[in-house]
């Protein structure tokens, strides 16, 4: 069974970074396309990044674009997701989750419908 755990969340004030880890359990990462989501209280969830499975392609959503950065490491099965100079409507819960497609079309995050999401990890930006 698929299984990913998210860590690395936590209260930060605006222009801050974290950087989240998306960790794989009972399967290697290296088949896959992997995105971040995030989920603000009262909202849909909404997809952050694709990253795709050799880490060659990677988009973004347009509110995230030049402040979020995605990148894996198949060795360590594990991928990331950095985010600096964070806002307060960065706020949420964030998922990492697989992905329909491996390769991460332009524009396109769509997680495997299959999936069974993980707990997430919360990120509060605020003062």
């Amino acid at each position: 069974q698929l299984q990913l755990v998210e860590s690395g969340g936590g209260l930060v004030q605006p222009g801050g970074s974290l950087r989240l880890s998306c960790a794989a359990s009972g399967f290697t990462l290296d088949g896959y396309g992997i995105g971040w989501f995030r989920q603000a209280p009262g909202k849909e969830r909404e997809g952050v990044s694709c990253a795709s499975r050799n880490g060659g392609s990677v988009n973004y959503l347009d509110s995230v674009k030049g402040r979020f950065t995605t990148s894996r490491d198949n060795s360590k099965n594990t991928v990331y997701l950095q985010m600096n100079n964070l806002k307060p409507e960065d706020t949420g819960v964030y998922y990492c989750a697989p992905m329909t497609s491996s390769w991460c079309p332009e524009s396109t995050r769509v997680a495997d419908e299959e999936y069974a999401w993980g707990q997430g990890t919360q990120v509060t930006v605020s003062l």
